[in-house]
Formats: structure tokens, C-alpha cells, sequence
């Protein structure tokens, strides 16, 4: 077996002592202690007080193959912490949830049977739900976070849940250790706080100690995870799926979404004032556009491969912490999704909707990803809690919008009136009961052999190699980003040991990341690198995994701000609106008042916000129009300064016409290519469509 062995380190004060039980728990029989490596520890048991010997790894039938429902352990473990939460979701709770519907436009009738994606030209109902993973129903839209994104596709052949994220890897290779790592991350228990942030010591201190976890670490020290809109995200199956074709032969598929918008994101000090500034910015964002018919689109894409070349992957494709890089498998595009209508009640649709990985139609098959199998249990046990009855498919969001029928009967909530004699199959007595067909759902002919146990496939141990592609695959912006980010989450660990175990995983990633962050952290010597289970290869860039290269020269679905106040002028005002409604960007007039402004020709401009309630993070690019007085005026006013300081600061471009400029000299802020005189509408339309990225080094410390 080779698999990365972590050694479990504790503070020196508390190696003195023997720890006390925890509460609820028992010590080993006897009463006795067992040694562990760094110290002395409990040991580990089911509910039941039965000890066990691998905490790590699921039972499956062999190293790469299908997790085995006999393993009691993984199912107690997640049973348990599926029902953490009555009746909030334990993650995923801060959601978005929109209707739309899914178009087809290439079919892959030679590799399955699913109509959804033979029918060329059908428009399938769905249900979108994009989420935060983290923090509660109650907590903000912008966090530093994964977002979910899970489509129920309402087929003629009855629910197909893609339950994803925008993120293609995850943390962990096995389901059994999914309670860990959202134990890890989410508040501490003891003190009820971070809320949604993984910038504390229980994640860090996790994740120090799973290797497997790095390459995902990238991926949320990135700036996707701080994305400008949910209309601006990629969406990922992340795990391998199967599809069956009519002659029983199945491919390997991963699934992709691709927002017609393009990527963005926005940077760090931008996203914690916007928290500030709007905590339903995403929400509220989805809303607008969907009001204003400016309706969200994704193409849909597949990457298709068969089991001969997967053995080719220098990975493993089982393992949900790797991708595949588009260079090695380019995506097919097949199809759209479009967005286009907002629930008539939130509870009962966005809250109540219920997505589960094992909702399937035929032609669509899974693999023996061992995260993907605990998913197709844990996901109906999780809304069996959730939603309190066996009967959660009659709620009409959950509903398949095609005819179903079995014998299944009674159970809470049944909202429907099964009529008849039979409720059992086979039957004599009933001529009209369901029963099952030929040309139902079939299972992948896929031979499994070998010895079952709790251990993982040697191709699941390279922990670093494509945590340094990602990272030697972005531009200089943003691996600066990343490691700020690392510095700035790893600062707010309060046990250095574990900043300097993270920085000793970093080393195996890229030196100079290390290096970077380490020098962020104070540390006064680079740590030993971790231990790596396997060498590090050396894998091409990958331009594909690129935000800013992946930017669209677009200002479709972005926002911006005009600021004005009385005896601005008019005509300026107007030409820059209709140069940024003409890109396909929403206007918004700011104000010092909620009623507007007086312009220079005496006429009054009513304000879409009014400017304390209204800062510049709201928007993508900003002008400022402003008279002499006005400049004045706002000279004296916070909130003014603070939104030509801040647009400046987040690298926005910034249209001024003369009044424009003293505020800018008021408030000290530079001049460069993207601040730009306001009668050049063309110039600024350009700069609006990206940011100012040379502009960051001079105006903040980057690690």
C-alpha cells in the first residue's frame, strides 16, 4: 500500500498530560490509553464501542473498485452526520435557486441511450440550486468559498440530478472522510464561530495532516471561489460517470458547465466590503438579470474517454482531488442550459428542492470513485432527514414531470391515494400494476475481482502533481493571489505548527510559493518539506484553468456606477450610460440623496441608490460626473472618497470629467491607464472590460 502517512502533532503543554475522554465517549477497555503517534489518545470506536483500524478508507470490493454496502462503519459515520442538522442543511444551506430549461444540440446517441442527450433540439425543464458550502442559511453570498451547482433535469425518462460544484476537484478521495472535513471547516464547536470561513485552526490544522487535500487548497486559495456573479461560474460533475449505449457498452464522461458570460472574479478586499455592502449581492444579481430578461446561459460540455485511455493518464481518473486536463481531453460541447425564471416561492422551492447523485436515468451509469459512491447513499439519507419522509419526491419541485408509478406505499407525508388490492410485485391480481420493463435503467456489465478491504489504489497517492500544474497554469496575478490568500488564512491559525506543516506541502508544489508565504508568515526558517508518498511530476500548464486568461472582452452582464450630485452635467452623463448600455451593461445612477440630483440645466435626475447605501464594489467599472460644487460638495463627504479610493483599489476603471478629478485629487488617488477623461466614452468602455491588473502592485502588498 502506499499512501501518505500523516504524524499527528500536539502542543507540548497538553503532551504532559493524559487528555481526558471526550464527552460521550469511553476509553479503551480497561480504562487504558493506547499509544498513538504524538501521544496518547482515546481509541477510536463505532457507537456501538466497537474499535476499528482504518479511519481512512471505505470497504470496497478491490483498490479501485466499488464501495461495498456492507461497510456498517462508513454507513454509521455518515448516517450520523447527515442527520447533524434538523432541518437545515448541513452544507449547501445559502442557495440560489432558479427554473430554466436544458437544450440539446449535439446528440451522443453512439454512446448512450439517455434521451435527454440523443434528442436533438428538446428543451428539458430544470431546477438550478447554486450554493455556498460552508456557512448557514443565514450566512453572506461572498465568501471565500466553493460554490455548489446542482441541475435537476426534468427528462421524459423521469429526475437526472448533476450534483456538482465550480470547482472540478474536491478535498477528499473517500466519502468516509467527508463528517472530517466539514467538522474541520465549519464553526468550532467549542465557540460557535468562524462563520463560513475556513481561515481558522480546525481546517487548517485538518487539511495539514491530507496531503490528498492539496490540490483543492489551490483551488479555494484561487479566485474561484470568490466569483463576481453565480452568472459567472463554471460548473463541474467532478467525478467520472459512465455511459451505457444501446449494445450495453459504456464510455466515461465528466460533465461541464460554461457560462456564456465568461469568467470573473472579484479580489479579496472587494468581496469583504461587498459583504458589508450587500449580503445578498449573488442573489440579489441572479434576480436583476432574470427580471431584465438578461437570462443566464452555460453550454453544457462532455469529456468522453474509454478505459484504455484512461490507463494512459499519468492519474488516476477514480480520484476526485484530479481533473482532466482539457490539452489531454478536449470538451465537446452538446447543449444549453438557460435560466430564465425565478421561483414563486423560495421555501418551497429553493429550500425544499432535493437533489441526490443516484438520481440517474437509463444510458447514465456511475463509476467506482469511492467518493462518488458514499455520495449516492449519503445524498437520500441526508433529505430523508431533511425533508422528514420517504415521500419527499410527491413535493412538486421534486416531482418528476413524467408519469411514474410503483408500489411503494404509505409513509409520512403521502400526499397522493394509491388505490387497488396489490401493493407487491410480482402480482397475479392486478392486470394494470406497475411492473418492469426491458428497456429500463441497466447497470454497466463491468467484471470486479480481487480481495475486498479497507485500502486505497496505488494510482490515488500522488498528492502534489497537479496542485503544481494549477499552479504554474495561472498568470502572475493570480498566483499572487493564491499566496496572499494562503498567508492571509494561515495568519489567523493561532498554532504555528500547523502554518508550518502547510508550508512544508507547499514546497512540494512550487518552492517559490513557499518561499512566498513562508516569508508572509515571519517565518524564521523554511520548514522541512512534508513527505511525499510519491515524486512530484512535472505536468504541462494548463492554460484552460485560467480566470483572467479566460476573461471574456465583454461588458455584458457587468454593472456601472455613475456618480453625480447637483450641477452635474447632463450630456456627459448620458453619453457615458448610453456608451455602457450599448456594451450590454446595467447603469445605475448614484447619489448623494435618494431623490437624485439637480443638473446643470436645471433639470432633476432621479438616483438609483443613494451613496452611503451604494459604494463602488457594487459595480465593475465607475464614472464619476461632478460640477465644481459638487466636487466640493463630496470632498467632505466619506463615502465619496471611499468610492473612487475603493474602485481605484480594486482596479476598476474610472471614467472623470473635471469635477471628477478633484474628487480623485481629494481623496489621493493615482492616475493611469484606466482612470480616464469622461468624453472618451470608447476608451473607457475598453478599460471596463477588464481590470487594471498592473495597477495592483503599486497600491497593495501581494505575498
Amino acid at each position: 500500500m502506499s499512501k501518505a502517512k500523516s504524524i499527528h502533532r500536539t502542543e507540548k503543554a497538553k503532551q504532559d498530560n493524559d487528555p481526558a475522554p471526550a464527552s460521550g465517549s469511553r476509553r479503551a477497555p480497561g480504562g487504558e490509553l493506547h499509544q498513538v503517534a504524538g501521544g496518547r489518545h482515546p481509541v477510536l470506536t463505532t457507537n456501538q464501542g466497537l474499535t476499528f483500524s482504518d479511519n481512512q478508507n471505505s470497504l470496497r470490493a478491490n483498490p479501485r473498485g466499488p464501495t461495498l454496502l456492507e461497510d456498517f462503519i462508513l454507513r454509521e459515520k455518515i448516517t450520523h452526520f447527515d442527520h447533524e442538522r434538523i432541518p437545515e442543511r448541513i452544507v449547501h444551506a445559502r442557495a440560489t435557486g432558479v427554473h430554466g430549461f436544458f437544450e440539446l444540440t449535439a446528440s451522443l446517441k453512439q454512446f448512450t441511450t439517455a434521451r435527454v442527450l440523443t434528442e436533438i433540439g428538446v428543451k428539458t425543464p430544470v431546477f438550478t440550486r447554486i450554493s455556498t458550502v460552508a456557512g448557514g442559511a443565514g450566512s453572506v453570498d461572498t465568501p471565500r468559498d466553493v460554490r455548489g451547482f446542482a441541475v435537476k433535469f426534468y427528462t421524459q425518462e423521469g429526475n437526472w440530478d448533476l450534483v456538482g460544484n465550480n470547482v472540478p476537484v474536491f478535498f477528499i478521495q473517500d466519502a468516509i472522510k467527508f463528517p472530517d472535513l466539514i467538522h474541520a471547516v465549519k464553526m468550532e464547536p467549542d465557540r460557535g464561530f468562524p462563520q463560513s470561513a475556513t481561515a481558522h485552526d480546525t481546517f487548517w490544522d485538518f487539511i495539514s495532516l491530507t496531503p490528498e487535500s492539496m490540490h483543492m487548497v489551490m483551488w479555494i486559495m484561487s479566485d474561484r471561489t470568490l466569483p463576481r456573479s453565480l452568472r459567472m461560474i463554471e460548473g463541474f460533475g467532478v467525478h467520472s460517470f459512465r455511459l451505457v449505449n444501446a449494445a450495453g457498452e459504456s464510455t466515461f464522461v465528466k460533465f461541464h458547465w460554461r457560462p456564456k458570460l465568461g469568467l470573473q472574479s472579484t479580489i479579496w478586499d472587494e468581496t469583504v466590503k461587498i459583504s458589508g455592502a450587500d449580503q445578498d449581492f449573488h442573489r440579489r444579481d441572479m434576480f436583476d438579470a432574470i427580471a431584465a430578461g438578461n437570462f443566464p446561459e452555460w453550454e453544457f460540455a462532455v469529456q468522453l474517454f474509454t478505459q484504455e485511455q484512461a490507463d494512459k493518464f499519468p492519474f488516476d481518473h477514480l480520484d476526485a482531488t484530479k481533473l482532466i486536463p482539457e490539452e489531454l481531453v478536449p470538451l465537446k460541447v452538446i447543449g444549453r442550459m438557460v435560466l430564465d425564471r425565478w421561483p414563486n416561492n423560495f421555501f418551497a422551492e429553493t429550500e425544499q428542492v432535493a437533489y441526490c447523485p443516484s438520481h440517474v436515468v437509463p444510458g447514465i451509469d456511475f463509476s467506482n470513485d469511492p467518493l462518488l459512491q458514499g455520495r449516492l447513499f449519503s445524498y437520500l439519507d441526508t433529505q430523508l432527514s431533511r425533508l422528514g419522509s420517504p415521500n419527499f419526491h410527491q413535493i412538486p419541485v421534486n416531482a418528476p414531470q413524467c408519469p411514474f408509478a410503483n408500489h411503494q406505499r404509505d409513509g409520512h407525508m403521502q400526499m397522493t391515494q394509491p388505490a387497488g388490492r396489490v401493493a407487491y410485485e410480482p402480482n397475479s391480481l392486478s392486470d394494470n400494476s406497475p411492473r418492469e420493463t426491458p428497456k429500463g435503467f441497466h447497470s454497466a456489465a463491468v467484471m470486479e475481482t480481487g480481495e475486498k478491504g479497507r485500502i486505497r489504489a496505488e494510482a490515488f497517492a500522488d498528492h502534489y502533481s497537479q496542485a503544481r500544474q494549477f499552479y504554474l497554469s495561472q498568470t502572475v496575478h493570480e498566483q499572487a493571489h493564491i499566496a496572499s490568500a494562503l498567508v492571509f488564512e494561515l495568519s489567523k491559525v493561532e498554532h504555528p505548527h500547523i502554518r508550518e506543516a502547510m508550508v512544508g506541502h507547499l514546497i512540494h508544489i512550487e518552492k517559490d510559493l513557499a518561499k512566498r508565504v513562508a516569508t508572509g508568515l515571519g517565518l524564521d526558517k523554511m520548514p522541512d518539506a512534508a513527505v511525499a508518498a510519491t515524486p512530484v511530476k512535472k505536468m504541462a500548464p494548463s492554460p484552460a484553468l485560467q480566470i483572467i486568461g479566460k476573461m471574456k472582452d465583454t461588458l455584458m452582464g457587468r454593472a456601472v456606477g455613475i456618480l453625480i450630485a447637483d450641477g452635474s452635467d447632463g450630456a456627459a452623463i448620458r453619453k457615458i450610460k448610453k456608451a455602457a448600455t450599448d456594451a450590454g451593461a446595467s447603469v445605475k445612477i448614484v447619489a448623494p440623496k435618494v431623490g437624485g440630483a439637480k443638473l446643470a440645466d436645471g433639470t432633476m435626475l432621479a438616483a438609483d441608490g443613494q451613496l452611503a447605501g451604494t459604494p463602488s464594489v457594487l459595480f465593475d467599472a465607475v464614472a464619476v460626473i461632478l460640477s465644481e460644487k459638487g466636487a466640493q460638495a463630496l470632498s467632505m463627504e466619506g463615502a465619496a472618497i471611499d468610492f473612487v479610493r475603493d474602485a481605484f483599489g480594486h482596479l476598476k476603471a474610472i471614467a472623470v470629467d473635471q469635477g471628477g478629478q478633484a474628487l480623485l485629487k481629494t481623496a489621493n488617488v493615482g492616475h493611469d491607464a484606466g482612470v480616464v477623461d469622461a468624453t472618451d466614452s470608447k476608451a473607457f468602455i475598453a478599460a471596463a472590460k477588464t481590470r487594471q491588473w498592473d495597477r495592483e502592485r503599486s497600491i497593495r502588498t501581494l505575498a
